[in-house]
């Protein structure tokens, strides 16, 4: 139910969570507690751009920081945070399974692989 509600609305809400609550007869804090535990449920709306930047290991020793600095440089959104006019999220996330691409970042599900800080301006441009 929590996965269908947050496809639905982008995110979850704390009215949300009470009509769920509601619905299943269970304590609202027992639905907070699981919203707050896994990562794949979000509190706050998310940009129209999704992005996620790999910082597992093969990605970070590759230069994953140098990405997500310059895409905070560029568009102003802080890791796990969403710009104000609701364009960009940017998310720092553990390994998606591409080692042999990094550092890589996806945006919407498109990834980039053996990328550069310098990579970044053209990557949002198509995303403009």
């Amino acid at each position: 139910m929590l996965h269908k509600a947050q496809s639905l609305f982008g995110y979850l809400p704390i009215e949300v969570q009470r009509k769920i609550s509601e619905g299943l007869s269970v304590p609202l804090a027992e639905v907070y507690g699981v919203v707050t535990f896994y990562s794949q449920f979000t509190l706050v709306p998310k940009g129209k751009y999704q992005m996620g930047v790999c910082l597992g290991t093969a990605c970070y020793v590759k230069g994953a920081q140098d990405i997500i600095d310059e895409i905070k440089r560029q568009t102003g959104v802080a890791v796990e945070g969403t710009t104000p006019d609701g364009k960009y999220s940017l998310t720092a996330t553990r390994c998606i399974g591409a080692c042999g691409l990094a550092p890589v970042m996806d945006v919407n599900g498109e990834v980039y692989g053996r990328l550069k800080a310098s990579d970044v301006k053209d990557i949002l441009a198509q995303y403009q």
